[in-house]
């Protein structure tokens, strides 16, 4: 046990403590990906031992899945804002180009929150408990719902389904786009030779536009 470890024993103290944690595990992610992270670095960071670390959270993963809860949710806060206001419908799909461009210009913007979507499967999900894993993922399905009813709100020709679908699509597009768009320094090297692909955003953005767009035309 770390020098002067008390444990927390009221739920003010237990938040306060897993606030500490949730905000070293945010300092950490400034520098490098997740995957780099260990939970002894995480746990030195804070100033606990990793056994007074894992009576917060059930594991490494935890910690970051609940980080990565937060800055989903802030992107929605900041996305609802920078979207247009429900309008008119226009001509041929102007109005769904714009909606996917500002998802798209957003989350480039918030490097930290795709880094984490793109780990959620492939790192995040590997070493939870059934509690854990429940609970992140009903956080997750809120979280996806209500960026299907931002789109709807603006878009009202697509079907509550198609919205819904194009949400989880968000979130697949940006969890295989992320790591391609941000290689090691020998693939980005070799790919510059053979010219380079467009940006993140840019890229994103007309993926998200097609599916946004063939989504409304199946719909009506």
């Amino acid at each position: 046990m770390s020098a002067g470890f008390q444990r927390a024993r009221r739920p003010e103290q237990v938040e306060a403590r897993r606030a500490a944690i949730l905000a070293a595990a945010r300092e950490l992610l400034d520098r490098r990906p997740v995957a780099d992270i260990s939970l002894r670095e995480l746990s030195c960071r804070v100033g606990l031992a990793k056994s007074n670390v894992l009576r917060y959270f059930d594991s490494r993963e935890a910690i970051f899945l609940e980080v990565l809860d937060d800055v989903w949710t802030a992107w929605l806060d900041d996305l609802e804002k920078a979207l247009d206001e429900p309008g008119p419908a226009e001509p041929g799909f102007a109005r769904e180009e714009r909606v996917a461009g500002t998802i798209a210009r957003t989350l480039a913007e918030r490097p930290l929150l795709c880094e984490l979507v793109s780990s959620t499967a492939p790192v995040l999900e590997r070493n939870i408990t059934v509690d854990s894993a429940r609970g992140f993922k009903r956080r997750a399905a809120a979280n996806t719902e209500r960026l299907g009813t931002l789109v709807h709100d603006r878009i009202p020709e697509l079907p509550a389904e198609g919205a819904r679908h194009f949400a989880r699509g968000v979130l697949v597009l940006v969890s295989g786009s992320w790591p391609h768009a941000n290689p090691t320094a020998a693939v980005a090297a070799a790919a510059a030779e053979l010219g380079e692909p467009p940006g993140f955003a840019a890229g994103l953005g007309e993926t998200l536009t097609n599916l946004l767009a063939g989504l409304v035309a199946r719909g009506r």
